[in-house]
């Protein structure tokens, strides 16, 4: 939803207050029996019907709304989907019922992103993105006698601190950074609490999309923490400057500030300065990639299209060691080529044509750099020593193909690439982490096999050099 004008809270009340006025689901009820267990389910509608608006976004209550409507019975649910006007599971076979009936929320009622001021635009994706996520992900252990006593975790949860730090982004200025460690006391009860536990001593870095213009920390919150949660690791998300403002290269030399940073205080983390790894979604997806492209190959010629600041950028990037593996999830990585997603998924979805020109005009207008530039297309430079790369793709996103032909441009380089598509997922798919069971899912299965990628390019690692 993160293109949308209409903030999600108001695509669900207007679609609510529609389904009010209608009664064309009234027999589909009644042909249910009063006493069976699709009858009850049926009770949700009610609960559906008199869903209130989120007063404020920590409130959470998207999250439970759009949740509950994945528990209506399948009958209601692609009801609801045709009197929106929805796709049909005939148009995106893999795309279930519930998840066709956000799509077709906000579809119906989606306004033109040029339509909004930027900083409005960021306020209301901020809000969505907020009340869409769990609200277990904003509570942590603190100082207080009531956020000491142990709240009830599953057997083998890990509970997860958080705390913000301000650090020096690429022209001196603040830049917050979210830091995520992974409560070791979780682990064993004979470890203290508070203390650092980081077995593979790694540590990921994180980059947020938006189109390089929305989003933040926030945004993402819950996807870190769930990095966080099932890695073990310790996870460093960055806060970088955004679009209009604040045009091309400069998310990306923000975000070679903050590696710079972590490489020189990975020990706080017990990480290693060779056991970075970076991970992105969307524009950060594509930061990603270009960060472990220049880590490796920095192109010279092109940080001095910069000047004086670029050749400086150029000379600590010659500096930091190189990262260990990366995971761009529905990443950007080619401007100006035309795949066939780009007419296949261009309409209709959560990210589509317009959304992309908007974002790419806020990025690119007023950039020093010329459009078909190495800083800004990855596929572009030099990618023959990129470290070993697990990349996610979404079967129903205007972006798929254009990671298909990076992950192949990887592989002619006799890189380590593995390459994990979730069918039936839309870009952006992230934030339905915790609404939408599936995606849920197939979320910490992208987490657990990054994971179990990484440990064994370590494993690998130590081989060779034994």
């Amino acid at each position: 939803m993160s293109h949308s004008t209409i903030s999600l809270n108001t695509l669900l009340n207007r679609a609510l207050i529609n389904l009010k006025r209608s009664n064309e689901l009234a027999p589909e009820i009644e042909a249910v029996p009063k006493d069976s267990a699709k009858r009850q389910c049926f009770a949700l509608k009610s609960t559906c019907v008199g869903y209130q608006q989120v007063v404020h976004h920590q409130a959470h209550t998207l999250h439970y709304a759009i949740k509950g409507l994945g528990y209506l019975p399948l009958p209601l649910l692609e009801s609801l989907v045709s009197y929106l006007g929805g796709p049909t599971s005939k148009q995106y076979l893999h795309a279930d019922a519930h998840l066709r009936l956000i799509l077709a929320i906000n579809s119906k009622l989606k306004t033109p992103l040029e339509l909004t001021p930027m900083p409005k635009l960021r306020e209301r994706f901020a809000a969505d993105a907020v009340a869409m996520q769990s609200p277990k992900v904003w509570q942590q252990t603190g100082d207080t006698l009531m956020n000491n006593i142990k709240r009830f975790r599953k057997k083998g949860e890990v509970s997860v601190r958080w705390t913000d730090k301000v650090i020096a982004n690429a022209d001196d200025g603040d830049m917050t950074i979210r830091c995520y460690q992974p409560d070791a006391s979780t682990y064993r009860k004979t470890i203290k609490k508070g203390s650092v536990h980081n077995p593979d001593e790694t540590v990921l870095l994180f980059f947020h999309g938006g189109g390089f213009c929305i989003g933040g920390i926030d945004t993402h919150h819950e996807f870190c923490h769930a990095l966080s949660q099932q890695t073990g690791w310790p996870v460093v998300s960055v806060d970088y400057r955004l679009a209009p403002e604040h045009p091309a290269p400069a998310a990306l030399k923000d975000c070679i500030s903050a590696y710079a940073w972590l490489a020189e205080h990975c020990h706080m983390f017990g990480a290693l300065p060779s056991r970075i790894v970076l991970a992105g979604d969307s524009a950060g997806g594509g930061l990603s990639t270009l960060i472990a492209q220049q880590l490796t190959a920095p192109a010279k010629q092109a940080w001095a299209d910069l000047g004086e600041a670029g050749q400086d950028m150029f000379a600590l990037l010659e500096r930091l060691p190189q990262p260990l593996a990366q995971m761009p999830l529905y990443p950007v990585t080619d401007i100006e080529t035309d795949y066939p997603s780009w007419e296949l998924y261009g309409e209709g979805l959560l990210l589509d044509h317009d959304d992309v020109a908007v974002f790419d005009a806020a990025c690119l207008k007023n950039s020093p750099l010329p459009r078909q530039h190495i800083l800004n297309s990855p596929m572009l430079g030099d990618n023959s020593h990129v470290c070993p790369t697990y990349i996610v793709t979404s079967e129903l996103d205007v972006l798929r193909d254009e990671a298909f032909a990076y992950a192949e441009q990887l592989k002619t380089h006799g890189i380590s690439v593995r390459n994990y598509t979730v069918l039936g997922a839309p870009h952006g798919f992230i934030h339905f982490m915790s609404i939408h069971q599936r995606l849920g899912l197939e979320t910490r299965k992208i987490i657990h096999g990054f994971a179990s990628f990484v440990r064994e390019v370590i494993r690998e690692q130590g081989q060779l050099a034994a």
